[in-house]
């Protein structure tokens, strides 16, 4: 096999400026996780106006529900393309990038681990670590290759979250969502062990997730299509105007259902193009902003830095978050589990991805590249 990837890299030069859109779409992404995960947090989701509440279940489930997880998996496999390609543009052999890999998903792997026990089970991390252990070779695989590998993998995937999203429907329906709350102790250590105990039982499994999204993101960097937008403004309007309407058709049924506006027991296929459409949305998000980035092009003005600092500190306010909801929710912290319904943790979600921004530009204002950006680096190399 070749010692550089059969897709053609076309690395960056060194003195050339870091692109927009990657940083702008992982600033974006951080909202969508905190809509998706601040909500999990509560245990009565109907306190407070019933109008809003039924607003903010529908918002939660149509715009990030499985989409925030599939935008950030096809980033993260798109940020591993934009690595080898910087090592090999610096003449590293494919032993010496498959180490380096391999460092970085162990390291990803712990960071994860001590995520989902010190902090909350809802952990990525720890899957891209193994993941990227499991799958560093792939990244010398022929364009085919990744495709098929994107495409078969995402059968497997449709069906065990569609699956997931029938099952906590039905928890919801019963009176017994699937929420944090339900697994929160007293004291910290007890809360910890449990954490270890879920995090041992799901993480090998869900590595099946992320497969699709980390070998198609591989693909898009090769071709440097976030890098390089204004070279591929046709592709990426295709893609994001064909796959937003797939959003719109295929995500506004569940998102009805789970708002109580619509009445059904047949979840499945709902469930089914859910899914299906949250993988392809993720993408279409993506596009969009690489868009966004053509028509800003050089004129940065404040909120695109700044929005741009955060996505080139994700994994560093990534984790914030977390730290965020432990201290607001949890029985040990300020115990406000049982204090705010859907809106107001919503309004608190997007509050806490608001303060994101603004410590994101103050390090970038410094100097300061991120902690766990720093401590990844180091210990990657």
């Amino acid at each position: 096999m070749p010692t550089v990837p059969s897709g053609s890299v076309r690395a960056p030069s060194p003195a050339r400026a870091r692109a927009l859109a990657p940083d702008l779409a992982r600033g974006f992404m951080l909202l969508l996780i905190a809509l998706a995960h601040a909500p999990v947090f509560i245990s009565h989701a109907d306190l407070g106006p019933a109008a809003l509440n039924t607003f903010g279940r529908f918002l939660k489930v149509f715009a990030a529900d499985n989409l925030a997880r599939s935008m950030f998996v096809f980033l993260f496999g798109y940020g591993l393309g934009q690595l080898a390609a910087g090592r090999f543009a610096k003449g590293d052999d494919w032993l010496a990038v498959r180490k380096l890999l391999r460092r970085r998903g162990f390291w990803l792997l712990v960071i994860g681990f001590l995520h989902a026990t010190l902090l909350v089970p809802l952990d990525i991390v720890s899957t891209y670590g193994l993941a990227l252990l499991i799958m560093a070779p792939i990244m010398r695989a022929r364009d085919s290759v990744l495709l098929w590998t994107s495409a078969i993998s995402l059968v497997p995937m449709t069906g065990l979250l569609a699956w997931q999203t029938v099952r906590a429907h039905a928890a919801e329906v019963a009176g017994h969502p699937e929420t944090l709350p339900s697994m929160m102790k007293d004291d910290f250590p007890s809360q910890v062990l449990l954490h270890l105990l879920v995090w041992a039982g799901k993480a090998p499994g869900v590595v099946l997730l992320v497969v699709p999204g980390i070998t198609i993101g591989i693909w898009a960097a090769r071709r440097r299509i976030l890098d390089d937008p204004e070279l591929h403004v046709a592709l990426l309007r295709r893609v994001t105007f064909t796959f937003l309407a797939l959003v719109v058709a295929g995500r506004l049924p569940m998102a009805l259902i789970s708002a109580g506006v619509w009445k059904t027991d047949a979840t499945w296929l709902p469930a089914i193009a859910h899914t299906f459409t949250g993988h392809t949305g993720g993408i279409a998000l993506a596009a969009a902003v690489a868009l966004a980035a053509v028509r800003i092009g050089g004129a940065h003005g404040p909120v695109t830095t700044a929005l741009a600092a955060l996505g080139r500190r994700s994994l560093t306010f990534y984790l914030f978050q977390s730290v965020v909801f432990v201290a607001l929710f949890y029985p040990f912290t300020l115990d406000l589990a049982d204090d705010l319904g859907t809106a107001a943790v919503i309004a608190v979600g997007v509050a806490v991805w608001l303060v994101s921004i603004v410590l994101a530009d103050w390090m970038r204002r410094i100097g300061h590249r991120g902690p766990f950006e720093i401590a990844l680096r180091r210990l990657s190399r």
